[in-house]
């Protein structure tokens, strides 16, 4: 599916910390210069640079993951032909279980676009005005982060899949079961048609 895509990041080193700032993903034959979809999930996982080049100062070519694909079906089935993720973390690392360790460190750093300190670059990178998923997942210690991603990007009417009994937990595209990702999608393509 990736070969109808096109896919860039940006990714940098922060305090030693491999990171990306954004992903973009267009249809191959896209005129548009901005997103139509906007998604916002918990950090960048497995995602890396096509060139191998860690610390790019501008966006190259990236290796796109299985959550990926998730958002690739998404737009396929709803059309929609340039979208743009951002995290609530930028720090890249795989294995959620090591991610959630990080937390307490990553205090020290903006490693949050939606870090008061980071404010210009949410300001330049996120696109109002078009549909906005939460996809972060439902793990208690994401909820600082869920909650200050809420209140800056202030949609009223966010699509995804939110868990019953909870505020902010918002379920990832890349649940471990394969049914419940079909279901994800699913789920998320009604809810956008």
């Amino acid at each position: 599916m990736s070969t109808n895509f096109k896919i860039n990041g940006l990714f940098y080193e922060n305090n030693n910390l491999l990171c990306r700032k954004f992903l973009d993903i267009r249809r191959t034959k896209t005129i548009l210069d901005k997103p139509d979809l906007m998604v916002i999930m918990m950090n960048p996982g497995s995602s890396k640079p096509e060139d191998g080049n860690e610390k790019n100062i501008v966006a190259s070519k990236a290796i796109p993951d299985k959550t990926q694909d998730q958002i690739m079906k998404i737009m396929n089935n709803c059309d929609f032909y340039y979208a743009r993720i951002l995290n609530l973390s930028d720090l890249r690392e795989p294995k959620s279980k090591v991610f959630y360790t990080k937390l307490e460190e990553l205090k020290k750093i903006p490693h949050s676009i939606f870090d008061d300190d980071r404010i210009n670059d949410f300001k330049t990178l996120f696109v109002r005005e078009v549909p906005v998923i939460f996809a972060w997942g439902v793990n208690k210690k994401l909820e600082p982060l869920a909650t200050k991603a809420i209140e800056r990007i202030n949609e009223a009417r966010p699509f995804g899949l939110l868990k019953e009994g909870t505020a902010v937990s918002y379920y990832h595209p890349l649940p471990r079961d394969y049914h419940a990702q079909a279901r994800w999608c699913e789920e998320i393509t009604k809810m956008l048609k």
